[in-house]
């Protein structure tokens, strides 16, 4: 055909801007929301998150998102829902209540799923789980979030290699096609400091740095020092909500905007930054510590025996705990003024008068 009317034919791929994928972490710790239920009830928290997803979802109409959700004891799956063994499931989830036609399908099914996991989430936590432990499974819920992104991202790109039949003299689209899926994370927290999941934190923050994927951070309640570090070291948006009720507008002026975009606006950044460490003794956030010379474990006082805890190392510790010299001060000799023994004043005194 190409002989016959002297045109070049092919396939063109899919053109337009780089899809995004945004996978939220939302904090389901019980206690913390039960501090905020006065005001930001966690049902008013979904119904605001809901609206930022389907913005979110209607910014390029491949975008993609995810939902994790970080509770007492476990991280768990509340968007996609991960498959189940029992045999009602698919017909449950395909008879969905699904017939409001004022709404965009997509956005209802979304809907749909996260309110259904999310009430099975919170049935199936028992008073026992709650009475535990007031903390949150940050560390895994970040861990499941890295994990998805990494499965979405090859996915993306198997995909559009197989459908990348453009010829090479049409750079544009292929360096578009090339740059791959813009993902990061948005973790909305509401507890507060987490020095015993410091390591597993940090391992996932390194991960995201090394894949270039911003982690940014919403804090509702209360302050965390790791959550600064993660957004920090990963280049992303860390802001502490004074009003709560403004969670919306905090969610659409803010991180909205993917990679892409904040690069012709002005994000808005941390002025201060806490990069203190926590012990892996007590697991207490340190100032000033000790800090093995082979593994780089971080200790709050000198381990038993100076030998480190992590890889056995005996530690040389010098003259740790010695009291200091102290060397005697010097004796100031007076200063004699004509050979007199005064120290001040003139040498013959001061005149009366009427002598």
């Amino acid at each position: 055909m190409n002989a016959v009317d002297g045109s070049d034919h092919y396939d063109r791929g899919v053109e337009g801007p780089t899809p995004s994928l945004l996978v939220i972490v939302l904090d389901t710790n019980p206690h913390a929301w039960a501090l905020l239920s006065s005001t930001l009830p966690l049902s008013k928290a979904i119904a605001n998150l809901l609206v930022f997803i389907n913005a979110h979802l209607a910014v390029n109409n491949a975008n993609q998102v995810a939902v994790v959700a970080s509770h007492s004891h476990r991280a768990a799956w509340l968007y996609p829902r991960p498959p189940s063994s029992g045999p009602d499931t698919e017909m449950d989830d395909a008879n969905t209540s699904l017939d409001d036609a004022n709404k965009y399908r997509p956005f209802a099914l979304i809907e749909d799923s996260l309110l259904k996991s999310l009430r099975s989430l919170i049935a199936s936590t028992t008073e026992k789980e709650v009475a535990s432990t007031n903390t949150t499974q940050m560390a895994g819920a970040l861990t499941l979030a890295l994990s998805y992104i990494n499965k979405a991202t090859t996915t993306y790109s198997d995909t559009s290699s197989s459908s990348l039949s453009k010829p090479a003299t049409d750079t544009l689209s292929t360096s578009e096609t090339l740059q791959g899926l813009q993902s990061r994370i948005l973790v909305l927290s509401v507890s507060g400091d987490l020095a015993h999941q410091y390591i597993p934190i940090m391992n996932t923050t390194f991960a995201a740095q090394r894949l270039r994927i911003p982690i940014d951070i919403l804090k509702l309640a209360g302050d965390t020092v790791f959550l600064q570090q993660a957004s920090d070291t990963t280049k992303g948006i860390y802001l502490q909500c004074r009003s709560p009720q403004g969670l919306l507008q905090y969610l659409m002026l803010a991180f909205l905007p993917d990679q892409i975009a904040r690069k012709n606006l002005v994000a808005p950044t941390q002025e201060v930054v806490d990069f203190r460490a926590a012990c892996f003794c007590h697991r207490r956030v340190v100032d000033v510590g000790f800090v093995c010379s082979i593994c780089l474990s971080i200790f709050c006082t000198p381990p038993e025996g100076a030998v480190c805890m992590t890889c056995s190392t005996h530690l040389a510790l010098g003259d740790y705990g010695s009291k200091p010299a102290v060397v005697p001060r010097r004796k100031k000799k007076k200063r004699r003024i004509n050979g007199n023994g005064a120290e001040t004043g003139s040498a013959g005194g001061t005149p009366v008068p009427g002598e």
